[in-house]
């Protein structure tokens, strides 16, 4: 079913609106002119998802080269424009340290570092993987001055 929820023009540039369209509540955004909707549900907390802080992204074409888009892609650890997380794993673990008895005293030293995944070129930042959750996304049209939403039966 297609749903009329907005008049393109009440949501700016890196703005959002929320509605509710067949029982679900669903948060529409606005990324530089292009419209994507969310199901404002964290599929990992069930939180309400869309009212959670939009951050820009960084990106690198080469190492020490950084660009900072402010445009608001990000929603929680969830890509806006695909519904994909995106998690930092070298921040996610306790960090582990290996203990061994010299001469009576005790060494700590730091574990070697894995060897780092390569960049996934849609990452949002370097060193950024796929996570494990999907965001429920669907398609908006604009037609004419309206934006629908279409929500599978």
């Amino acid at each position: 079913m297609k749903y009329v929820v907005a008049e393109a023009s009440e949501i700016e540039s890196g703005g959002r609106k929320i509605v509710t369209v067949a029982g679900r509540s669903i948060g529409v955004f606005n990324l530089d002119g292009e419209f994507f909707a969310l199901r404002n549900r964290c599929p990992h907390q069930a939180g309400r998802l869309c009212e959670g802080k939009l951050w820009g992204v960084i990106r690198s074409e080469r190492p020490g080269d950084f660009e900072y888009r402010p445009s608001r892609e990000i929603l929680c650890c969830l890509h806006v424009r695909t519904g994909q997380s995106w998690c930092a794993p070298e921040r996610l673990r306790v960090r582990r340290y290996d203990v061994e008895t010299v001469a009576g005293e005790e060494l700590a030293e730091a574990a070697d570092a894995e060897a780092a995944p390569a960049d996934d070129p849609d990452a949002p930042a370097p060193g950024m993987v796929k996570g494990p959750y999907m965001a429920e996304t669907y398609p908006v049209i604009r037609e004419g001055k309206y934006l629908v939403v279409e929500i599978p039966a």
